[in-house]
């Protein structure tokens, strides 16, 4: 009877030092570049949003001015520049 082949079995010894090295390089990021990019876009619309709604101080503490508090800018834009900030960043976040 013939006696079975012997595997080679190899052996690899590895630095722990080296191989932690190589795993941190090797990572990652969740998030892109350009996922990045979008973030902050999404920050600068809701900054902007908020600038466009700060304001409505009047000239005389003795005068209410409608048109002035409720402006255009005030209740329709800013809202909307800013609801479109959160879309950018939810769309940022969720983007692969």
């Amino acid at each position: 009877m013939t006696q079975p082949k012997k595997k080679k079995v190899r052996v690899l010894k590895v630095d722990a030092q080296t191989s932690m090295s190589k795993g941190a390089s090797e990572e990652r990021l969740i998030f892109g570049k350009k996922n990045y990019q979008l973030l902050i876009v999404a920050f600068v619309l809701v900054a902007i949003g908020l600038l466009l709604m700060a304001g409505g101080r009047m000239p005389s503490p003795d005068v209410w001015d409608e048109s002035r508090i409720y402006s255009f800018r005030r209740i329709t834009l800013a809202p909307i520049v800013i609801l479109s900030g959160f879309v950018v960043g939810l769309w940022a976040i969720f983007k692969r």
